[in-house]
């Protein structure tokens, strides 16, 4: 008897590629071509920790990446990137002082969504080039900086698990609006600042209301030491 057929391609490890000019130490890198797909989906599972990631026109596939001392398994389906890092036995990313930072770069060239499951730390995500679809973490936030491009659409920023310390910049002049559920302490948005809120907050930018491109920023489970803000600072493709 034949089994029923594949829905869709399998997915397939990332490419790995050497190059004694790595800054890194270690050589490697992780690539995969690019697909027909005008757009991208770049997936953390098991968490994002001392993560560099970037938007860089000049990739020359979907994306280019260098771990860190901890390798996870990377795979690609499509233009869908998926990472997924070994469980750690000791449960503590956060004081891994002396390991080396990992960087992601993204091709700027198309579109992307990026979600962060299992928590982070110390992400630092500079997409000011990119074309953002949405952007999503879970199991909390600490110690993370986002740079946002200039919006195309209403565009989903989500924390779900909390924040603590995270600061959100966007291009000057682009609405966003800003939910908190669970309270906020040390609470900034666009100058308005609040040192402790209980209950639920929701924060309107200037032109929100009438705006077609947007921020639609959200936030459950508190904040603590929440920026959001403008900035007039702009990233060179």
């Amino acid at each position: 008897m034949v089994g029923p057929k594949s829905t869709g391609p399998p997915d397939l490890p990332a490419v790995r590629r050497t190059s004694p000019e790595d800054p890194g130490g270690t050589g490697d890198h992780f690539a995969a071509p690019l697909g027909p797909s005008t757009g991208g989906r770049l997936r953390f599972v098991g968490g994002a920790h001392r993560v560099l990631l970037r938007a860089d026109s000049r990739v020359p596939g979907l994306y280019l990446a260098r771990f860190g001392n901890r390798t996870p398994t990377v795979a690609v389906r499509g233009n869908a990137v998926t990472v997924r890092y070994p469980r750690n036995p000791e449960g503590n990313w956060i004081d891994c002082g002396t390991e080396r930072p990992a960087q992601v770069d993204l091709n700027a060239l198309i579109s992307w969504d990026i979600e962060v499951r299992g928590g982070s730390s110390r992400l630092l995500a500079d997409l000011r080039i990119l074309r953002l679809g949405s952007f999503r973490l879970e199991g909390g936030a600490g110690r993370v900086e986002l740079r946002l491009p200039e919006p195309c659409g209403a565009v989903p920023i989500v924390v779900l698990g909390g924040a603590s310390n995270v600061a959100i910049s966007r291009p000057c002049g682009a609405p966003a609006r800003l939910r908190v559920e669970g309270g906020a302490t040390n609470l900034t948005f666009d100058g308005r600042r609040i040192g402790a809120a209980g209950g639920d907050l929701d924060l309107q930018g200037r032109d929100y209301e009438r705006a077609t491109d947007r921020y639609e920023i959200s936030v459950t489970g508190g904040a603590n030491n929440l920026n959001v803000d403008q900035s007039r600072e702009r990233s060179e493709p």
